[in-house]
């Protein structure tokens, strides 16, 4: 998924940060805003969702 946000938006993304975790913890944030939370949905979010979720933010 990193691949694909950085090849699809590479313009127009200044920053990337990756933070390991343990016990499936997998969450989406846009300047600080949480936008998605796998340990609230219990699931992996879709790939091409993430995709448009952060196209759409950042269009705004």
């Amino acid at each position: 998924m990193t691949t694909k946000l950085l090849t699809s938006y590479k313009q127009k993304i200044r920053d990337l940060k990756l933070i390991p975790s343990s016990g499936g913890c997998f969450e989406l944030s846009i300047n600080g805003d949480l936008i998605y939370s796998k340990l609230k949905t219990g699931k992996f979010p879709d790939e091409q969702w993430a995709l448009d979720a952060v196209g759409a933010r950042l269009r705004s």
